[in-house]
This record gives C-alpha cells, structure tokens and sequence, in this order.
C-alpha cells in the first residue's frame, strides 16, 4: 500500500504542479490585475458564497462513494446508475437555498446575474468531482490524476488568449472567467462520465426513493462536516463584504494571500484523494496505519514548514511579484494567513484517516466547534482590524482544527507517541529557522536567495533523518518490479 500511495502521489503531484500554478498565478492573478481589486473582490465573494453551500450537491456522496467503491468495487453499478439523478434533482435545491440567502443579503441584480453562472459551475463541478470519486475508488489514480487538472487546462488556453491578445487584454471582463470555467467544466464532465460509465457497464438509470433516503442517512454525517468545513474556511470574504464599508476592496486584498495558501494547500488535497481509499481499505483488512500515517505526514508538513516560513521572509517581494495594487497590505495580511497552511496540511492527513474509520461524529464535533469559533473571532476582529482580523481568525482556526485531530487519531487508533520523531521534528523546524534568517540577510537577488532556502529545506529534512532517500527509492524500485 505504501509504494501504491508513493507512485500515484507522485503522478498526482506532477500533473498538478504542470497546471495548477499556471491557473493560479498565470491565470487568476492575471484577471485580477486586468479588472481591478475591487471588481475582483465582489467576484470572490459570491464565489465563496457558492462553495459555502456546494455540499449540498453532494450531501457526503462523493466521500462515500469513494469510501465504498474502494472497499466493494462490485457496488459501482448500482451507486452510478442511481445517484446521477439524484444530483440532477439536489442542484435543484442548491440553485433554490443559494437564491433565497442570496436574495436575504440584499445583493443587486447585476450580482445574481453572476451568481447564477457561479452556480452552475459548481453543479457542472460536482458531478466531476463525483466522478473523480469512482475513479479513484476503482484506483484508477492516473485516470483521476487527469480529471483533476483538464479543466483549468482549458481555462489556461482560453483565458491565457483573451489576457495575452492585445484586442482584448485591456477590456478583460471577470464574465469572461467565469464562462471559460463553464465551457472547461462541460468538456471536463463528458470526459470524466466516459472513463466512469465503461466500468459501470451495464448501465441503466435509476429512480429508487428508498434508496435515495437510504443512501442520504449514511451520507449526511459527511455533508455536515464538509458544510462546517467550508464554513470556517470561506465566510472570511463574506463576512468581509458585509461588516466594513470598504468590503469588496478588502475582500478583493484579503483573495491576494488567500489564493496562494489555497493553491499551495490543494498540493495537500491531492494527499486526501489517494489516502482516503487506500486508508479504508487497510482498515477494513485490519492492517496497522501507523507506518503510511507518518510517511505521508512527513511528505507533506516538512514541506509545508519550509514554504511557510520561506513565504513569512519573502512576503514583500512575492506580493509585490504577482499584484499590482494594496501591495503592503497585501504582504502583511500573507504574513499572518500563510500561518493556516501547516494548519490545513496536517488536517489533510489527520481528518482523511478519520473518515476512513468512520469517525464522523467526532469530526463533526469539531468542526462544529470550529465553526463557531471562527464566527465569534471574525465578528471582533474584522470589526477592529479589518482584513487583518479575517487572517487572523483563519490561522487561529486551522491551528485548533488541526491539533484537535492529531489528539483524536492519537487517541483512536491508541498510536504512541514517538519522542525521537518529535525531536526531530523540533529539530528540523528550528535549523530551517535559523537557515531562512542566515540566507535572508545575504546579498544576493531574493529569487536567488529564496531558492537556496528552499534547497536547504530539503537538504536538512535529509540530514535530520526525517525523510530517507534510500527508503524512498525501495519503496518505488520495489513497486516497478512487482
């Protein structure tokens, strides 16, 4: 399971590091530099608005049905054939809430008119990421790996056209986004309904109202805790928009730093969507997890302490490299966010083995605790810090979500606690510390500069033992010969 997990993270990571950073920084950036701060902000509101309330489109489906393809891939018929018309029949009821609140908050004409596009994107995107959930039940890591990057793709050769063509990079429209995201979303589904509808074969379209209801009670467990998950993670922009006069502007300045710890956090995610299968498929053959918990723990929060603290150094010139305007603002409001990143990595590790094992109503609890915690620190702190106060409640947030989960998985699956491990993790933190302030001071370009303490990052995740080269090569020379 281990050199399993190793390969396909490894495919995964390529093809989202090719795409991913090029949307979001060639991309995103770009449109929001052509269009202005504040534009962009009220455009990054109702975008968080519509993913707040995407689960439910899913109600929990896509975690289960990953979760119980992966354990009986003999069920792959019946939940295809039967669940499409249900997610027709829930976007129904997402476009309905999503209206109504919408209509509560008083937004304007011309907002709905971009909402409704917003909506129907996330429709379109919930049923690929349905469709990446049977994939990678299957285990069809490579098919899921490329699911998950077609879309921004396409996005990047439509809107990379419109930014670089020198007709209409000057007159760039944020509608413009958003129908490209639409056509890459309908070209995505169709090639993600194909992969899955060969391996469903027979295939006959169901209407069981049993079974929905069924189906439903074993989901909503999941659809709760992702609604409390994008709840404290989203609502910052919302809530930005609605409690200071200027809140388009700041949520446009807050959307600068949240889109690079989200772009760096979805490296984390990939984790999530090979984890989760083969997690719940050791469980159920009662094999111990210790040993893949720590290996892709270490894979994914040594890096994540190296971009962290590179990120905390170099704020100003990152900034000031990507954006054109609120540059100072901007680079402080990343100082305290980037802080969420180690945060939202060790959740991805923690809370993906918790689902596997069926612990819902603990995460649930927590999450809900979450929640209301980031509520009540939003409220106080946009109120008398502006966006700084927004960052701040979503670093303290994650710092809680995710200490919160290693004690639960600690105390769930009795792990012990390795000291040497922790030493050495303490270690490694403070000799990256020390090396980002010595290569900092240097004189040499900060690109340069960065690179070098990136480089030393890695080098010293080595030298501490933590990460073994010659563990690694096993594990994947092992899998190519077997």
């Amino acid at each position: 399971m281990k050199r399993n997990f190793v390969t396909n993270l490894a495919l995964l990571l390529f093809l989202n590091l090719l795409i991913k950073p090029v949307y979001a920084f060639g991309i995103d950036v770009g449109v929001q530099n052509a269009v202005g701060t504040q534009t962009y902000g009220s455009y990054f509101i109702l975008l968080n608005f519509s993913l707040i309330f995407q689960i439910i489109l899913d109600l929990g489906i896509e975690n289960l049905t990953r979760r119980e393809i992966a354990r009986h891939h003999n069920l792959l018929n019946s939940y295809f054939s039967n669940i499409l018309p249900l997610k027709a029949m829930l976007g129904l009821v997402y476009f309905l809430v999503c209206s109504l609140i919408g209509f509560m908050l008083n937004w304007h004409i011309n907002e709905f008119r971009i909402l409704f596009i917003l909506l129907f994107n996330q429709f379109l995107a919930s049923f690929i990421l349905y469709f990446r959930a049977n994939l990678g039940g299957l285990h069809m890591f490579w098919a899921d790996s490329i699911v998950s990057v077609a879309d921004r793709f396409l996005v990047v050769v439509i809107c990379g056209f419109l930014l670089i063509n020198p007709v209409t990079r000057h007159n760039f429209n944020i509608e413009w986004l958003i129908y490209a995201q639409t056509a890459a979303y309908l070209v995505n589904a169709g090639f993600a309904f194909s992969l899955v509808f060969r391996k469903a074969l027979p295939f006959r379209l169901g209407f069981n109202i049993p079974y929905y209801v069924s189906l439903l009670r074993q989901s909503l467990p999941y659809a709760l805790l992702i609604l409390l998950m994008a709840t404290y993670l989203r609502i910052d922009s919302v809530l930005l928009g609605k409690l200071l006069v200027n809140g388009k502007e700041q949520a446009g300045v807050y959307a600068q730093s949240f889109r690079i710890v989200e772009i760096l956090s979805n490296y984390g995610y990939l984790f999530t969507i090979i984890l989760l299968p083969i997690f719940s498929r050791m469980i159920q053959h009662g094999e111990s997890v210790a040993q893949l918990t720590r290996l892709s723990f270490t894979l994914l929060f040594l890096p994540a302490i190296v971009i962290t603290l590179g990120c905390i150094g170099y704020r100003d010139e990152i900034i000031g490299l990507l954006y054109k305007e609120h540059l100072e603002t901007s680079s402080r409001v990343f100082g305290i966010l980037i802080f969420s990143f180690p945060g939202i990595c060790i959740t991805y590790i923690f809370g993906t083995l918790l689902t596997a094992n069926g612990s819902l109503r603990q995460l649930n609890i927590m999450a809900g605790m979450a929640v209301a915690m980031n509520l009540v620190l939003n409220f106080f702190l946009i109120r008398k810090y502006g966006v700084f106060g927004a960052a701040m409640a979503n670093m303290i947030t994650q710092v809680f979500t995710s200490v919160y989960q290693i004690l639960l998985v600690r105390r769930t699956f009795e792990f012990t606690t390795d000291y040497t491990f922790l030493s050495r993790i303490a270690l490694f933190i403070g000799l990256t510390v020390a090396s980002m302030f010595l290569i900092r001071s240097s004189a040499l370009y900060w690109s340069y500069s960065f690179g070098i303490f990136l480089v030393a990052g890695t080098v010293l995740a080595f030298a501490t033992r933590l990460i073994k080269l010659k563990a690694i090569v096993r594990l994947i020379m092992s899998y190519r010969t077997s």
